[in-house]
């Protein structure tokens, strides 16, 4: 859902009606506060939508004839719009359902509070009744999004730093939130960029132990001598120049979490070490004899397929078994897309904070945004967030005359917009490999909408099609 800039926000809405001609009346009636509505006159077209879009209100018929198929409702549609309702739960979390219902099935449109329905309404349809309705079912969806649960966490202590906001993203945080409150090992694993150490940093911030020490070692680039010292620590004459006692990170974390990043790197000998204290939960200083009592809550990281390694044999498998009680999988930026918009207005602030504090946050054109968005970012969010800052930097740097400071394609590194242009014909939301040219198009175009709160000027220009050209694909696809 695209962002308020002190305006109502354009929903993404979805109208499921058998009858062609009301669909339209209530689509048009939506369009005018800049909704963006998506029409379709079954229950197997509403399925089809509701997997492979992305919808803040869902608005159903109760009663539909009979579509066919697998998918199709009881002879006499009376639980079309319950299936519905139903699919929408499942597939669109976030998402707010209104149920239309006809005079007489007012006690059956009740039964839909219990299929998660946000409210019903009655044919025929008071249009200003019908609008106010959705404007707040998009208000509670965006509340759902920006401020809900998950949200909170997000903004919480304890999430400092991580913006969820795509589906992918909010069910790592249930996991998180989940695997927390135990003591089980967690393995963090997923591309370099993609936020780890902030994941690890989640487990120990919602964890019984969070006002206990937080330890971080990374074990690349380590040699073995050097790594066993850092994580078991040595006693007095142990080697030369060990002119003093050093606890290791093992020790120095007692009682709170330790984070080994980069644990694949890890060379074979130091990983049968490292499995006997798990095992054991005792370290051995180097030069020592008696063993030390140590408690941690242990977590670790990698950017290597673990499992691939222990078939090949360089990474241990009973290792493996150990430190993977949990797993959580951190997907590329490119994979969770729906995420850019809320990371680079939250990065712009928080940049523009530091170099100006005090002065007016900048903007980021459409466009800029658009770009940013389709970019291919090999180096996930850790790239974009010093791509951001440097457009940042010098969009005050080079401050404007009359008007608010604005981020614009020109701000973007050069690399960066050469990549972009490589990466035409990806889309938010992942991979598309198998999607037809029709599907493809049909959501860049919704998504495009929605990026510019549904102004098809900006929209066309943004496509890089004219106007008249937006309308027709708009009436070919049911989105007008």
């Amino acid at each position: 859902m695209t962002e308020p800039k002190g305006e109502r926000v354009a929903a993404q809405v979805l109208i499921v009606e058998d009858e062609e001609d009301h669909a339209e009346v209530m689509a048009d009636a939506l369009r005018r506060p800049g909704h963006i509505c998506t029409i379709v006159h079954s229950v197997p077209e509403a399925l089809e939508e509701l997997r492979g879009g992305a919808f803040d209100v869902i608005v159903t018929d109760l009663r539909m004839p009979e579509s066919g198929g697998k998918d199709g409702v009881a002879s006499d549609g009376s639980d079309a719009g319950l299936r519905v309702l139903d699919a929408a739960r499942e597939l669109q979390t976030d998402a707010e359902t209104i149920m239309v219902t006809a005079h007489g099935d007012v006690s059956t449109a009740r039964a839909a509070f219990k299929h998660g329905a946000f409210d019903f309404i009655e044919k025929p349809l008071d249009l200003s009744v019908f609008r106010d309705l959705v404007n707040r079912a998009a208000e509670a969806a965006t509340l759902r999004a920006d401020s809900g649960e998950l949200a909170e966490l997000v903004q919480h202590d304890g999430f400092e730093g991580i913006i969820a906001g795509s589906e992918p993203m909010r069910r790592i945080l249930k996991t998180v939130r989940t695997v927390a409150a135990s003591t089980i090992p967690v393995l963090i694993t997923g591309e370099s960029g993609t936020g780890k150490e902030l994941i690890a940093k989640a487990v120990h911030n919602n964890s019984r132990r969070a006002t206990m020490k937080y330890v971080t070692f990374n074990c690349a680039g380590q040699s073995e001598s050097l790594l066993e010292d850092q994580l078991f620590g040595h006693v007095r004459g142990a080697f030369t120049g060990a002119d003093r006692e050093r606890e290791g990170v093992f020790e120095y974390a007692d009682g709170g979490t330790l984070f080994l990043d980069e644990i694949g790197d890890m060379p074979a000998s130091m990983q049968a070490k490292l499995l006997r204290v798990l095992e054991s939960g005792e370290v051995v200083r180097l030069g020592a004899n008696e063993p030390k009592r140590v408690d941690v809550r242990f977590v670790s990281a990698t950017n290597r397929d673990l499992s691939k390694m222990v078939d090949e044999g360089s990474f241990r498998q009973d290792l493996f078994y150990r430190i993977n009680g949990s797993t959580i999988h951190l997907p590329p930026l490119r994979e969770r897309r729906d995420d850019i918009p809320r990371i680079v207005r939250h990065a712009i602030a928080r940049f523009a904070n530091e170099v100006a504090p005090g002065e007016p946050v900048p903007e980021i054109t459409d466009a800029a945004l658009m770009r940013l968005t389709q970019a291919p970012w090999p180096g996930n969010v850790r790239q974009l967030l010093n791509v951001v800052q440097n457009m940042t930097v010098t969009a005050i740097g080079q401050g404007t005359e009359g008007g608010p400071i604005k981020l614009d394609v020109r701000h973007i590194p050069e690399d960066v917009r050469a990549a972009d242009d490589d990466e035409q014909g990806t889309t938010s939301g992942g991979s598309l490999a198998g999607a037809s040219l029709e599907q493809l198009e049909k959501r860049a175009i919704r998504e495009t909408l929605q990026l510019t709160a549904g102004n098809r000027e900006k929209a066309a220009k943004l496509l890089g099609i004219g106007e008249r050209a937006l309308y027709r694909k708009l009436k070919e696809y049911g989105l007008l």
